[in-house]
């Protein structure tokens, strides 16, 4: 979509690109490996393509944005199969059911204002949510030092789940 709408953009002379990353565009969390990949890739082309229009001073810019748990459909709506539920040892229902209940934080209104905020302060990236935030300052914290905490915490959701079940 960037690609098809730049040569009109940059025509214009204004406009700004916004491209949706995750905060696992943030950090990486186990049995998410590709979806990380993916929203680590819009980051990584989102603060490219951003360099870019700044070099080329052509009124067009680009913003990032993180959102953290946003109450929509999506988590409903997405395919998870059957080999995600046996590995955390829970129903699909009840993962669907606690995000909803413990990261859902921000409405959809709240998170567009952010982004609108955002993108009339020419902000290079946007984190909707608390949770986003906290996250962010996390791993920059953290480093690299986080992953074992990720990890430790997915074997600890795992084995309470497992002992539900049992």
């Amino acid at each position: 979509g960037t690609q098809a709408f730049m040569p009109h953009l940059r025509r214009a002379g204004q406009g700004h690109i916004v491209n949706c990353s995750s905060l696992f565009g943030l950090l990486a969390v186990p049995m998410q490996a590709s979806y990380n990949a993916s929203k680590f890739a819009v980051r990584g082309y989102t603060e490219s393509l951003r360099q870019e229009l700044d070099i080329a001073r052509c009124g067009v810019s680009a913003t990032c944005v993180h959102p953290g748990g946003v109450r929509t459909p999506i988590v409903q709506a997405a395919r998870m199969d059957a080999g995600l539920a046996t590995q955390l040892g829970v129903d699909v229902g009840a993962l669907r059911g606690r995000f909803d209940s413990l990261l859902a934080v921000s409405s959809p209104e709240q998170a567009a204002e952010k982004i609108l905020r955002g993108v009339l302060k020419n902000k290079r990236r946007v984190l909707v949510g608390a949770d986003a935030w906290w996250l962010d300052k996390l791993v920059r914290l953290l480093g690299s030092a986080y992953q074992p905490l990720t990890a430790y915490l997915g074997r600890l959701s795992i084995q309470k789940s497992q002992a539900k079940r049992d």
